[in-house]
């Protein structure tokens, strides 16, 4: 073989040789098993944190029940992953000790203790925790384990169920470490963090990975704006920390979604900047005070918007006013349409329940609404919400005089004026008025947006209607004016008011 032969493959080698060496430098610079197992800085955090993680241990005495086991938990209707949740207090063991004496008198199995394990962390080295309600609920002992088994009984300050947090207090018999909070609203899709907790439990264990997603509604609870992360966290790390690489706590391990019962890494986190604003308050009141505008509230849909001339669909429709809330002296109205809170925009419904409820009682705030295509700004003092369950819509007007029940047919629907027959046959409350649905065709659009008999209208593109000449009259002059849906405020048998768009076409 000649030079001349040999000489490209030699160049080829060397052009390998090359490749590779590049590639060895890669992983010298990147440092590839490092990245495998993320930044270096995850063992310093958990060093700096870990004193600061306890156990929560709990115990409660409950009726024995024969041929069964511990009900699950379960979500609220309409959560999307119903199917597939599980919070993690679902630890229970057996009775905790063996039932000493006969029968009870009925014949029945004696009271047994139940025991559960959870996680939470110190905020104060005075002795205060942090953890989930759904740990402790209906605790008839807690004890708090620390890092280094020390098993102290503590108290409990407050709760708060409709974020699932809770606050308890202890004794401490030496120094304690403490964690603050860190700020979750300039945490990043893909940072990463450290959750350290009770899995299964284990005690003190610490695993990482990354933000997932933010503000994420699981229909939970009201006040749904979860961390999504994929750092394995299973049953016993709820109430547990979330931290970021500074050791700062950005959320609180709450739920996971888990067919199996194990981590799949899909975990949610509460905040911290709405814990640090939960706990606060349970510490200085040992209760929530939130703040409350006194509306009933639902989604602007795109048909919604096209009738009431907003471009793009946004905010939160305003469908009723609590005749004793602060919106109504402020002069917001059914049909109002909320697109910015006190400084902050509104893009749906849960955006407004959310900054309403954090906002201090009796603060004065600008809330801009669209009316009638138009922006205008009303100033509310917000009250306090005491019972948002019972807090609904019942705005009083005269009940109109008893018409002969003449029946119109208009978008689909059989339609009458309100008269004392017709309020007998559905149960319509006096203070409902407006014209009654007795029949709606199966076909229209009407019953996609279930609309039924019983459901009283009480506007048509924001004009009150008394008969179904009203309705039809309101229609037809819809269409000549080009639009392709229509708005009705819809009353049901108890006057809790909603908004619906039907289509004119």
């Amino acid at each position: 073989m000649t030079a001349a032969t040999i000489a490209p493959s030699r160049s080829r080698l060397g052009v390998r040789i090359g490749l590779a060496a590049l590639a060895v430098a890669a992983v010298s610079a990147f440092g590839s098993p490092a990245y495998a197992r993320g930044p270096e800085g995850i063992a310093d955090v958990a060093e700096k944190v870990i004193d600061a993680v306890v156990n929560i241990s709990t115990s409660q005495t409950v009726e024995a029940k024969g041929g069964g086991s511990n009900a699950m938990p379960q979500l609220p209707p309409g959560s999307p992953f119903e199917e597939f949740f599980d919070d993690f207090f679902k630890n229970r063991k057996g009775p905790g000790g063996s039932s000493k004496g006969g029968e009870r008198g009925d014949g029945g199995p004696p009271p047994r203790k139940t025991n559960s394990l959870g996680s939470g962390f110190i905020i104060d080295t005075s002795g205060v925790v942090v953890t989930n309600n759904h740990v402790i609920a209906d605790a008839d002992e807690i004890n708090v384990i620390l890092n280094d088994g020390t098993k102290i009984k503590a108290e409990l300050v407050g709760v708060d169920k409709k974020t699932d947090l809770a606050v308890l207090k202890f004794k401490p018999t030496k120094p304690l470490v403490a964690v603050k909070f860190g700020d979750s609203d300039k945490l990043r899709l893909g940072d990463w963090v450290v959750a350290i907790g009770n899995p299964f439990s284990l005690g003190g264990t610490v695993t990482a990975g990354i933000v997932s997603a933010k503000n994420r509604d699981i229909s939970s609870g009201p006040y749904d704006s979860y961390i999504q992360t994929d750092a394995s966290i299973n049953r016993g790390n709820s109430g547990g920390p979330l931290f970021n690489l500074d050791g700062d706590v950005i959320g609180v391990n709450t739920l996971i979604i888990s067919p199996s019962g194990g981590s799949i890494g899909i975990g949610f986190a509460v905040p911290s900047k709405t814990v640090a604003g939960v706990v606060d308050q349970l510490r200085q009141f040992g209760e929530l005070r939130r703040g409350w505008l006194g509306v009933r509230i639902q989604s602007v849909t795109d048909e919604i918007a096209e009738s009431l001339s907003i471009k793009p669909a946004r905010g939160a429709l305003v469908a009723g006013v609590d005749d004793k809330g602060p919106a109504k002296p402020a002069g917001i109205e059914p049909g109002d349409v909320v697109v910015k809170f006190d400084g902050k925009d509104v893009k749906d419904p849960k955006d407004l329940s959310r900054v309403v409820a954090d906002t201090a009682v009796g603060k004065e705030v600008d809330v801009i609404i669209i009316r009638k295509g138009k922006e205008e700004t009303k100033k509310v003092t917000l009250g306090r919400l005491q019972d948002p369950e019972k807090v609904q819509a019942a705005v009083k007007t005269d009940e109109p005089a008893p018409e002969k029940p003449v029946t119109q047919k208009a978008l689909g629907l059989d339609l009458a004026a309100l008269n004392k027959d017709l309020r007998t046959r559905y149960k319509i409350k006096e203070s409902v008025k407006g014209v009654v649905v007795t029949n709606v065709d199966a076909n229209s659009d009407a019953a996609e947006k279930r609309l039924s008999a019983g459901d009283v209208i009480v506007e048509v593109a924001q004009e009150a209607v008394s008969s179904g000449a009203d309705i039809q009259k309101r229609v037809d002059q819809l269409k000549k004016d080009g639009k392709k849906s229509v708005l009705l405020l819809v009353s049901n048998a108890d006057g809790e008011l909603r908004f619906v768009a039907l289509s004119v076409q």
